[in-house]
């Protein structure tokens, strides 16, 4: 028996949910998925931006049971340290959470002039300019990560919850068919290659259920 269940939204729509379920991957926890309903209307809330507090993903771990994804990853680098989520130096470490932090309360015009999407492709999208101003900040954090830390992750060799968080970011570029400089270009293509990210996506295509306000034609 698993020893940890992990509470998920669609595998298509849902940026918040790959965040989570990526960071129990990373941990290595044992864990079984528990997809809660599209109709619930808690979840469409938080697929549609709808709401400012999010009840999924959420992890229960023996006697623990927590929701927010960033507090998901400071409790799995508590009880499992060894997985390297965070980085062993303090001032990377220190860099690592600022950037998640960055992620977890902002770029709310990408997010909504973006929607996740994994199922389509939007060739020669037109960005408009408040959700450009999110894609250069991004783009900036993932050029300055790469740089300092020598990548090919965002703070070196292997993946850290910073991946985690930005990987959501990497789908939308590639289905709004977002111009990136080559650096970011490789890390996107890295993220979208990355096993845990091809198990997540071909399990999201294979997804019967469709929510029509995010399926609009642009």
């Amino acid at each position: 028996m698993a020893e940890a269940s992990l509470t998920i939204s669609s595998k298509n729509y849902s940026s918040w949910s790959l965040r989570g379920w990526l960071l129990c991957k990373m941990a290595g926890i044992d864990f079984t998925e528990r997809l809660a309903p599209l109709d619930d209307p808690a979840t469409r809330a938080e697929l549609l931006l709808l709401s400012p507090s999010f009840l999924v993903p959420c992890l229960e771990h023996g006697a623990v049971k927590v929701w927010d994804t960033l507090a998901i990853a400071e409790y799995l680098h508590e009880t499992m340290p060894q997985a390297g989520l965070l980085p062993a130096d303090i001032a990377a470490r220190s860099h690592c959470r600022a950037v998640c932090g960055e992620m977890h309360s902002g770029f709310a015009n990408l997010r909504s002039a973006l929607p996740m999407n994994l199922k389509v492709r939007h060739d020669g999208f037109k960005v408009w300019a408040g959700a450009q101003a999110d894609i250069e900040r991004v783009t900036t954090i993932w050029r300055e990560c790469l740089q300092k830390y020598n990548g090919p992750y965002l703070f070196g060799a292997t993946p850290t919850m910073a991946d985690a968080m930005y990987a959501p970011v990497c789908t939308r570029f590639a289905t709004y068919d977002v111009t990136l400089d080559p650096a970011s270009a490789a890390y996107r293509d890295l993220i979208l290659r990355w096993t845990p990210m091809v198990e997540w996506t071909d399990a999201a295509k294979s997804e019967p259920e469709e929510v029509e306000e995010l399926d609009v034609e642009f």
